[in-house]
């Protein structure tokens, strides 16, 4: 389990499903599916489990890109934080996992505004003494931008884990293009599929009508930008969700890093450009690949496990 590529492929196998599912059984029995009203009339579709009883913390998990709530690595990590006593809501991003067709615009990582509308809703509709919100690669980057964002929009977080986060999309896009061809053919062939779902559901939406003269996902995300995000061109989008410069100076919330060096799709070296703070701790292992961390061959995730380490700390607990 020392290769990176066997760590990130590990993470997402759909060979892992039976396994995870099996031992995730009394969660997944509990999980109740809900509709978030994340304001300005958007919705998102999520999965809530709860012990039961109005004492308990409860954790927000986001996917990352064209995963869903119902991913490997989201049940796995979710049943794993249930059995540690923590109530669980497994959030899908618009257009990801079945809900396609509860908006009518396309899913894109600048959409930020109703991801902290969701986790309001989370806030103001289930019972919890704290709140805690984790993610994974787009989702952990999701979940660092909504912990800037969250005193601004009432939302009382009381710490963020995000595991191997996307920091800087420009460079990722660039792993993805030109590194191992399995990374990219990948996430190519679920936007596409993501894509032509909405085509059914939206007929109307431009350019979704011929996908497949777009070859790689550089052309698409140059198509998409400036028809669908508001940003005049791709550059311009992926910059619009960076972690770099100013996005996390102003932290108030206690937000981890968990990171790999050996991370094939997040490259670690940007990690030295987040802007320091006191309220962001870094924690970077030598392995450990893309959202894998697993230390042997029962798939086990340490990252899981320092995560619901980080959210069981005390309450008034240094950020360290």
């Amino acid at each position: 389990m020392k290769n990176a590529h066997v760590q990130s492929i590990a993470a997402s196998i759909k060979l892992r499903r039976p396994l995870v599912r099996c031992r995730a059984r009394r969660f997944l029995d509990r999980s109740r599916t809900h509709v978030l009203d994340c304001g300005a009339g958007v919705r998102l579709q999520g999965e809530y489990t709860a012990h039961g009883g109005r004492g308990r913390n409860i954790v927000v998990l986001i996917h990352g890109w064209e995963g869903s709530s119902d991913s490997v690595y989201m049940i796995s990590a979710a049943s794993r934080l249930f059995d540690r006593g923590l109530d669980i809501f497994r959030l899908n991003l618009r257009d990801h996992g079945p809900t396609h067709h509860l908006n009518p615009g396309l899913f894109h990582s600048c959409r930020i505004d109703e991801v902290v509308g969701a986790v309001a809703a989370v806030q103001e509709n289930f019972p919890h003494r704290r709140l805690f919100l984790g993610g994974f690669s787009l989702g952990g980057n999701f979940a660092l931008r909504t912990a800037a964002r969250a005193p601004g929009a009432g939302i009382s977080l009381h710490r963020v884990v995000a595991v191997s986060p996307v920091l800087n999309p420009v460079r990722t896009m660039a792993v993805l293009e030109f590194g191992p061809r399995i990374y990219h053919d990948y996430f190519m062939r679920k936007w596409r599929r993501s894509l032509q779902i909405k085509h059914r559901y939206f007929p109307e939406s431009e350019g979704l009508d011929n996908l497949f003269r777009l070859k790689t996902l550089g052309e698409m995300t140059a198509y998409f930008a400036p028809r669908h995000t508001g940003y005049p061109n791709a550059r311009s989008y992926l910059n619009g969700y960076s972690l770099l410069g100013d996005t996390l100076r102003t932290l108030e919330v206690c937000c981890h890093i968990i990171a790999s060096d050996d991370d094939p799709v997040i490259p670690a070296v940007d990690l030295l450009r987040l802007p320091a703070s006191d309220r962001l701790v870094i924690e970077r292992t030598p392995r450990g690949g893309h959202c894998g961390f697993f230390e042997g061959l029962n798939l086990e995730s340490w990252a899981v496990t320092r995560m619901a380490d980080i959210f069981e700390g005390p309450e008034r607990a240094p950020c360290r």
